[in-house]
């Protein structure tokens, strides 16, 4: 059976199941990161491995989404859904036992490519069940998991390493997967497959995911000689994909989505930019409270628990508002107060308030919340029904490029101006410089991102359906 408007699903339990499945994500994030340094110890790993434990996830979910999304439309979003999970579980369950350094890498990248599938399916599906009327609440609702997780993960993830051991941080995460699919099968019974009896691009499939890889590897290790040369295949892969899919007659990526959907394409640039320009936020706050103003670890994870639980309780809000007033209108005031962020952290310094740094996160963790739902409500009300996995998977790809990419100026700047040492008081001044051009170069990037969203809301004069 094919529903297209939520027969044969419980909404509230389709909105446990996508809460649940966007809470899991920055809650591995932030919970591994959290125990890395005990990861570290105890398999022996150097900084440049340790580092990986992060990066194989985000690569491996960068490179599925977009086919994975193609694959949901043909075959079917649930069962997708549901395969995504089992993978999911299968690598945490890995991660749980793991005891070295490549069964521990095999597990993250595993863990991304279930995370590729579930999280696509999860939006969609919630987009395919809520009536336009209903959307942006549900949407809102949602995506609070995505900040709880963030939220929680330091601490559940600190209390958990320090007490039971990091392993069981994977094995937790392996039991939400087990109860997702058992609510999924429950609650579930319709399917979504509008693209059902297409072709899939098989070559389209592989050479984006290698030229996505080597883009985003070569780009993160700049400038670095390999980097270099990564960087440049991988874009030169970009290009021949995008020649490919506008030859080929079933893209696993429907480019027109691009070329003729304006509204699409900004949101989405909008997405991408937003995310450039506040996810090393968070990660550079960390280091100047603990570096600078040499407050412990536990004190700045206080300190960066304001701004998770104000974009948990706006994210809620935009839901609210944007019921009020045009999404577009709500996303472009978020990235407007992302920017405001951005450009007060300019002027930090070794003397500077913390209540000043309070302020500036604030307005971070305030125009996030307000910035995700509707800039995601947009993004999917802009497509036709048969293609909202695709437009899903393109949107979470914007999204954690973005991460990396954000990650990738911070480690390119952090290159140039303190080279291969640590950070300490006789490199402050290096590090201060590094974190001062770093925001400038968020804040130009945030200000193209108000451009986009403001630029896509006058595009896009028909309502969100």
């Amino acid at each position: 059976m094919t529903s297209q408007n939520g027969a044969g699903a419980n909404k509230k339990i389709i909105l446990i199941i996508t809460t649940t499945t966007a809470f899991i994500l920055p809650f591995l994030i932030s919970s591994v990161t959290i125990a890395l340094p005990v990861m570290a110890q105890d398999l022996q790993m150097e900084a440049v491995v340790m580092s990986w434990i992060t990066t194989s996830y985000f690569l491996a979910l960068v490179m599925v989404q977009v086919p994975c999304g193609r694959l949901s439309d043909i075959y079917g979003r649930k069962k997708l859904f549901i395969v995504g999970l089992v993978i999911s579980f299968l690598a945490s369950l890995l991660g749980g036992f793991a005891n070295s350094v490549p069964v521990l890498i095999i597990s993250r990248v595993f863990q991304g490519l279930g995370s590729g599938m579930t999280l696509n399916n999860s939006v969609a599906i919630l987009t395919s069940v809520f009536p336009r009327e209903e959307r942006a609440k549900a949407l809102g609702i949602s995506q609070s998991g995505t900040y709880l997780g963030l939220s929680l993960g330091p601490l559940i993830g600190g209390l958990m390493t320090e007490h039971i051991g990091w392993h069981s941080i994977f094995l937790a995460s392996g039991g939400l997967c087990i109860f997702l699919v058992i609510l999924v099968l429950w609650g579930l019974k319709a399917e979504w497959h509008e693209a059902k009896g297409e072709k899939f691009d098989v070559i389209g499939t592989t050479v984006y995911m290698i030229a996505i890889a080597a883009f985003m590897y070569g780009f993160s290790s700049q400038p670095d000689k390999l980097g270099i040369i990564l960087f440049a295949a991988g874009v030169l892969g970009l290009v021949f994909f995008v020649w490919w899919e506008l030859k080929t007659p079933s893209p696993v990526f429907d480019l027109t989505l691009f070329s003729k959907n304006r509204v699409f394409m900004l949101s989405n640039v909008a997405a991408l930019i937003n995310y450039i320009s506040t996810f090393a936020i968070s990660f550079l706050a960390s280091l100047y409270l603990q570096y600078i103003t040499c407050l412990t670890p536990s004190d700045a994870g206080k300190e960066l628990i304001i701004p998770s639980i104000l974009m948990t309780i706006f994210t809620v809000l935009s839901g609210y508002i944007s019921q009020r007033y045009h999404p577009r209108l709500v996303a472009t005031a978020g990235i407007m107060l992302n920017c405001v962020a951005t450009i007060m952290l300019i002027f930090l310094g070794e003397s500077t308030s913390i209540w000043y740094i309070r302020f500036a996160l604030c307005f971070y963790g305030i125009g996030n919340g307000l910035f995700v739902s509707p800039n995601t409500n947009i993004t999917m009300g802009s497509v036709e029904s048969r293609g909202l996995a695709v437009a899903s998977g393109t949107l979470g790809t914007m999204r954690n490029a973005g991460m990396m990419l954000s990650m990738g100026i911070t480690m390119i700047l952090f290159s140039l101006y303190i080279g291969g040492s640590q950070i300490t008081p006789a490199n402050h001044p290096e590090f201060l410089a590094s974190f001062k051009t770093g925001f400038i170069l968020f804040s130009i990037i945030g200000f193209g991102g108000v451009i986009a969203q403001m630029v896509a809301r006058r595009a896009g004069k028909q309502p969100v359906s």
